[in-house]
């Protein structure tokens, strides 16, 4: 399997924006195929038959599919890891990774979502991110302790962090506190933000 059997299903304004980001982060050589969501390509046979959710981010490796968020990350941290930006298996780190990946799709965004649809707050015992202050919290406190997740290490989890972070503080969200912003800042300063930001305008006329 070489690099240039890599598809990524796009569509820049969902969360297959990030997805992009990290491709370039990791120097992946990789096509687009836009999926006109405004359109409902997303639930048409052609992408069913890739993903039956009808979902992106969405990618083919060779044969391989992936999808759900979290695990596409970990993938392709793992299949570009000479880029550097997934500690492997034995790193010290290794666990504190994969930690704050599975964070995002297990408590961020549940506990984010059920806040933004003003859903009545859940028993602790039963909420799989606790309550939405301890959830924040959490993770503030990880930010506060480094320039990045990993404390000075940039890694494929800052990637996700970053753009998730940058979308919901945009849509106020999430507060964009002094810790907040500044690691937004500093993740989204890489140079794959600005060239997956290029290459999207390009694409985003034909949507």
């Amino acid at each position: 399997m070489t690099t240039t059997d890599l598809t990524l299903f796009h569509h820049p304004r969902s969360r297959s924006a990030g997805v992009r980001v990290l491709l370039e982060a990791l120097g992946a050589d990789y096509r687009v195929e836009f999926v006109d969501m405004n359109g409902g390509q997303q639930r048409e046979p052609g992408f069913l038959a890739v993903n039956p959710m009808g979902k992106l981010p969405t990618v083919r490796h060779g044969d391989v599919v992936v999808t759900e968020q979290v695990a596409i990350y970990i993938y392709l941290g793992d299949a570009f890891a000479d880029a550097g930006l997934a500690p492997p298996v034995g790193d010290p780190v290794r666990g504190a990774y994969l930690r704050w990946i599975a964070f995002y799709g297990s408590a961020f965004e549940p506990a984010v979502i059920d806040r933004a649809m003003q859903r009545p707050a859940l028993d602790r015992s039963t909420a799989p991110y606790g309550d939405y202050d301890i959830m924040l919290a959490t993770l503030t406190d990880q930010l506060g302790r480094g320039d990045y997740i990993l404390g000075e290490r940039l890694s494929v989890a800052d990637i996700l962090w970053g753009t998730a972070l940058r979308w919901t503080t945009g849509f106020g969200l999430v507060e964009a506190t002094p810790v907040i912003q500044a690691y937004i800042d500093r993740v989204t300063a890489h140079p794959a933000f600005a060239r997956a930001a290029e290459l999207d305008a390009a694409l985003l006329p034909a949507s």
